[in-house]
C-alpha cells in the first residue's frame, strides 16, 4: 500500500503528465502520481528523465542491467516491475532479465562486461559505495571514459528512483506479468 496519496491535484501539469504516460505506458505511472503533491520536484525529475533518455554513450542493454541491478540491490518492488517491462522493450532476454537480482549465482548467464557492469552498479548502491580503483580502471578500459559517465550517472539515477519509489511504499503496476507468455492450455 503506497505511504502516500496517488490522487495529488489535478494541475494542468498533472494532466499533461498522465495523459504522456498514458500514451507512452499505457497507464499513469505511480511514481509521477506521487511526484505530482509537488509540482517544482515532479517538472524537475521529469526533466532529468528527459535528458537521460537520450544519453547514447552506453550500450543500452548493459545500461538496462545497471539499473536493474541497482534496483534489486535497494529492493525496490516498483523499479524491478517496470525494469522487467523495459527489458522486455529492449529485447532482452527474458531469462537474462528475471537472473538479474540473482546474477552471482548465475553468472553464466552474462558476459563478462555484464558482469562488471552489475558489480559496479551494486558496489555504488551500497551505503557506503564500495566502488574499487580496480573495478572503475576495468570498466573505463571496456567502455571509453564517456560511456562510464553515462553509466555512473545512470546508476546514481536507478538509486534516486528505487529509494524514493521504496519510500513512497510503491510496489509496481504490471508490468513484468504483461511481458510473461500466458499460460498454453494442455
Amino acid at each position: 500500500m503506497p505511504r502516500i496519496s496517488l490522487t495529488p491535484p489535478r494541475t494542468l501539469l498533472m494532466r499533461i503528465g498522465s495523459w504522456y504516460s498514458r500514451r507512452t505506458y499505457g497507464k499513469v505511472l505511480d511514481p509521477g502520481l506521487a511526484y505530482g503533491h509537488h509540482s517544482r520536484v515532479l517538472l524537475s525529475y521529469v526533466r532529468l528523465e528527459q535528458s537521460a533518455a537520450k544519453w547514447k554513450a552506453l550500450d543500452a542493454g548493459l545500461k538496462h542491467l545497471a539499473v536493474m541491478a541497482a534496483a534489486a540491490r535497494i529492493n525496490c518492488s516498483w523499479c524491478m516491475d517496470f525494469g522487467y517491462g523495459e527489458g522486455h522493450e529492449l529485447g532482452l532476454a527474458t531469462e537474462k532479465i528475471e537472473r538479474v537480482p540473482r546474477w552471482r549465482e548465475s553468472r553464466e548467464a552474462f558476459t563478462e562486461l555484464e558482469l562488471l557492469v552489475m558489480e559496479y552498479a551494486e558496489a555504488m548502491t551500497e551505503t557506503e559505495p564500495a566502488v574499487t580503483d580496480e573495478l572503475a580502471r576495468d570498466l573505463i578500459a571496456r567502455l571509453g571514459e564517456e560511456a562510464f559517465v553515462e553509466l555512473t550517472a545512470m546508476v546514481a539515477l536507478e538509486n534516486w528512483r528505487s529509494r524514493v519509489n521504496s519510500a513512497f511504499g510503491l510496489t509496481g503496476q504490471g508490468f513484468a506479468e504483461a511481458c510473461r507468455a500466458p499460460a498454453t492450455e494442455r
